[in-house]
């Protein structure tokens, strides 16, 4: 079954169970309310009787005279009931209190003008559905009237000068079998029934859209998620909805473009791996091959020659070699607590030799004294050397300044940031500079254009570091590096 139609059918299952109980437990409290509204009227209606009986226990100061005295109870109660809601007789006129009795197998009422038997009062079985009234002492003993074991009474204290004499019991009613009450319970029973048919017509028309609303945008990502299986990952969802689902698939649209750019950088890092490792190896197949042939003399310059594609095809390996360990975390870090403005001071001299062979004037600029770092050395000093490699190869500069702050915002960070007044690089480059075997020469002539992967090494050696590492436009008109690692 389609996830749509089981939410449906939850939806409006529950509903129906809901409105069934409530109209059910409303029925019952409708009936209840009414039988206690009718209880209490009965006791209202017999208030004068228990004033009289109490004018009666003053005569003698008890119940000598009521006692066993059933016609005199019964006139008693006749009298009050004549007229009243609860008059026996005139509900046996009443041709549907007769069809009720006569279904519930009741013989008619007994004239108030009857004395009662011995049966009247103290039957086993008295009729539920009629009222039995009593007179029990202070003791609650029978004095009078009709009190079976068997029925629950509402007792009434009977007072004579506000001290308790006794009680008039009234047997309690379970439900009503006449008069208006009873044509009203019955009315808002069907109102009810009728009132839940509405709303559940009305919880069919709400729910169906609602399911219809909350799967067809799980449809369209689990369609869109199966092509993702296929390898087609040129696809959008557009959802104009601001809840969850909203917000899967505008992560759905991330993944798409996410494994979109994998796709290319994976193809593209195949390309590029293949063009540089063909390169120098056609070279040296080709300087081999001209010596075996007698083309080439076989001459100590031409082999060293072949030995330098030999040189260059062992560095790009190891470079490769790099950059798959530090993609899978096999790069070793031997970290220690270093001044990295000693560092730099150390290296200087070094720098500086090479930088001038290629007529590069070096300028260090540090605006603190001391720097405490948590690095390891060997892998620093490697990050350096591959920045200031790729602006001896690439940036035709002639002036390169390094400089080392503290981070004025976060006092957390130091910056150091390598400027040249080189070509510079292009808006459109500068967030892939360090991408494995990204080149800014689309000709990738490894000449003018290098591998592409000692700015890859670097951004691994940062990151390794807790730091961070960008490409931007320098001060002086060329490239700009910057790099933030975290104090100790």
């Amino acid at each position: 079954m389609k996830i749509q139609n089981k939410l449906f059918l939850f939806l409006f299952g529950f509903s129906l169970t809901l409105v069934t109980v409530l109209v059910l437990l409303m029925q019952w409290s409708i009936g209840k309310g009414m039988v206690e509204y009718v209880v209490s009227k009965e006791i209202e209606t017999f208030k004068p009787i228990m004033s009289k009986l109490s004018q009666v226990y003053k005569v003698e100061s008890n119940w000598r005279s009521m006692t066993g005295d059933h016609a005199k109870f019964r006139r008693l109660i006749s009298q009050q009931l004549d007229g009243s809601d609860f008059d026996d007789a005139q509900r046996k006129r009443d041709p549907e209190h007769r069809r009720l009795r006569k279904q519930d197998g009741m013989s008619p009422p007994l004239k108030h003008n009857r004395p009662p038997s011995r049966n009247d009062f103290n039957g086993r079985n008295p009729p539920k559905r009629e009222s039995h009234y009593a007179l029990l002492d202070i003791d609650e003993k029978l004095i009078v009237g009709n009190y079976h074991q068997s029925l629950e009474y509402v007792k009434t204290p009977v007072k004579l000068n506000n001290s308790i004499i006794g009680f008039f019991a009234i047997s309690k009613r379970n439900q009503l079998t006449q008069g208006y009450e009873v044509d009203f319970i019955e009315q808002q029973r069907h109102y009810l029934w009728l009132i839940a048919l509405f709303v559940m017509g009305l919880v069919a028309l709400v729910t169906f859209p609602l399911a219809r609303h909350v799967v067809e945008p799980i449809k369209l990502i689990t369609r869109g998620m199966h092509k993702l299986t296929q390898g087609d990952y040129q696809q959008t969802i557009d959802l104009k909805r601001q809840d969850e689902l909203g917000q899967l698939s505008r992560d759905y649209n991330e993944l798409a473009l996410t494994l979109t750019e994998n796709e290319s950088a994976r193809k593209r890092w195949l390309a590029n791996i293949s063009h540089e490792l063909r390169t120098p190896v056609a070279i040296l197949r080709g300087e081999l091959e001209a010596m075996l042939d007698k083309v080439r003399p076989l001459t100590l310059s031409n082999i060293t020659s072949a030995n330098d594609e030999v040189k260059h095809l062992q560095r790009l390996i190891d470079d490769l070699n790099l950059l798959t360990s530090a993609d899978i975390g096999g790069m070793r870090y031997r970290k220690q607590h270093e001044d990295l403005v000693l560092l730099m001071q150390g290296e200087t001299e070094k720098y500086r030799g090479y930088l001038a062979d290629a007529d590069i004037s070096l300028t260090l600029e540090f605006s603190v004294q001391e720097v405490n770092i948590y690095a390891d050395i060997n892998r620093l000093v490697q990050l350096f050397e591959n920045i200031i490699n790729n602006c001896i190869k690439y940036s035709s500069a002639t002036q390169l300044n390094i400089s080392v702050k503290l981070d004025e915002l976060t006092a957390r960070q130091v910056i150091i940031v390598f400027d040249d007044d080189g070509v510079g690089v292009d808006d459109k480059h500068l967030s892939h500079l360090f991408e494995h075997l990204y080149r800014v020469e689309d000709s990738r002539n490894r000449k003018t254009g290098g591998s592409g992967l000692g700015l890859s090494i670097c951004r691994h050696i940062v990151v390794a570091h807790q730091g961070e590492i960008s490409a931007g436009h320098s001060m002086l008109g060329g490239l700009a590096i910057m790099i933030k690692l975290p104090l100790a």
